[in-house]
């Protein structure tokens, strides 16, 4: 796997959650730049040296709902 695409959405808590789209990855982080660092540690955590991934895209969601 050369790539891995995470879907990063706003928490409802505040901060930021990730997922990954073909991996079993899920992190959070309180900030964007938090939220980076916490995927790169998890992606690490997830494959071994020689199965990382060389790219991670992140696709960024925002869900909106409002009353008519």
């Amino acid at each position: 796997m050369n790539e891995l695409i995470f879907i990063v959405e706003e928490s409802l808590d505040g901060g930021y959650e990730a997922r990954s789209v073909g991996a079993s990855i899920f992190t959070q982080g309180d900030d964007i730049s938090d939220l980076k660092k916490q995927i790169k540690d998890a992606v690490n955590c997830h494959f071994e040296e020689d199965k990382l991934p060389k790219i991670i895209h992140l696709h960024y969601t925002k869900d909106e709902v409002f009353a008519l």
